[in-house]
């Protein structure tokens, strides 16, 4: 009886093991659980332009995070989804963690090692998120980022913050110095945290995208980088842009500021090339 006791111990005791850490792993939340393969990290994902990031991101195949107050809206996009849009996202390369970005330890459950690029797309009503939102929030990305050794930014401000003041229209303008005076106030303040160069995210490989006039149209890929006045682009456009500011190793607009629209100005087209995958260094190593 007692050898087989014994055969029965050792056939329950592995067992016994694998539920116990399946049971654990249950009440783990599935933000909180290690990242082995490199990944994107996307704030403000559940917006309508953050959605078109991380559903155009997995569609390349990228493993995506997202930091969301609440993660229930987080949806399939208007413009690139079709008749799909406005459904619940759900993809296995997708992990969508609840938290807040202005408080840094909700930061830290996202920004991890192995995150390759983040997308930065806040929004919101100052009403509704407070007028320092854009950026609090943001100076945690950065000092997360930080800690890290993470290098790529893309940060999706607004025609009329900066320099790109003059470029706003006429009318959008007067709403910039009356109804949206506050959050102009915040995102002129999240953009110094870069451009200036005491700014705490200056050292970072950070690309400040100002679109026009935003659509929720399906993507065009029309994206021009202008100088003169804005004019409007699909949301879907703004967010391949940004995909392509932390993906691509050569990407023109680093440590810049490009205003974007589908109306006038220089054509950007997104580089398919080796040299923009892998970078120029890389590229040449891989054909010689």
């Amino acid at each position: 009886m007692a050898r087989s006791r014994g055969a029965k111990l050792r056939i329950v005791g592995p067992c016994f093991l694998l539920a116990l850490i399946w049971m654990l792993t249950l009440h783990v939340p599935r933000g909180l659980l290690p990242k082995t393969d490199a990944f994107i990290a996307v704030f403000g994902g559940t917006g309508l332009t953050g959605r078109e990031a991380v559903y155009q991101a997995l569609k390349q195949g990228q493993e995506v995070v997202v930091l969301a107050r609440d993660p229930s809206k987080m949806l399939t996009p208007l413009g690139s989804a079709g008749d799909a849009a406005d459904q619940p996202m759900s993809d296995s390369k997708l992990t969508v963690v609840q938290g807040d970005v202005t408080k840094p330890e909700d930061v830290e459950k996202v920004i991890k090692p192995g995150v390759t690029g983040v997308i930065v797309s806040l929004g919101g009503k100052t009403a509704d998120v407070g007028e320092t939102m854009l950026t609090d929030g943001t100076t945690n990305i950065i000092v997360a980022m930080k800690k890290v050794n993470a290098k790529r930014v893309a940060v999706v401000s607004s025609i009329g913050v900066g320099d790109s003041e003059n470029q706003a229209p006429f009318f959008f303008k007067i709403l910039m110095y009356t109804m949206m005076n506050k959050i102009f106030k915040d995102k002129n303040n999240q953009e110094q945290l870069f451009t200036d160069a005491s700014g705490p995210g200056a050292d970072l490989e950070w690309s400040i995208i100002r679109p026009g006039g935003l659509t929720v149209e399906k993507p065009t890929g029309v994206i021009n980088v202008i100088e003169g006045e804005a004019g409007s682009i699909a949301r879907a456009d703004v967010a391949d842009f940004c995909l392509g500011a932390i993906l691509e190793p050569d990407f023109a607009y680093i440590k810049k500021c490009p205003c974007i629209s589908s109306v006038g100005g220089t054509g950007w087209t997104k580089d398919r090339s080796a040299k923009a995958r892998l970078g120029e260094k890389a590229a040449e190593e891989a054909s010689a």
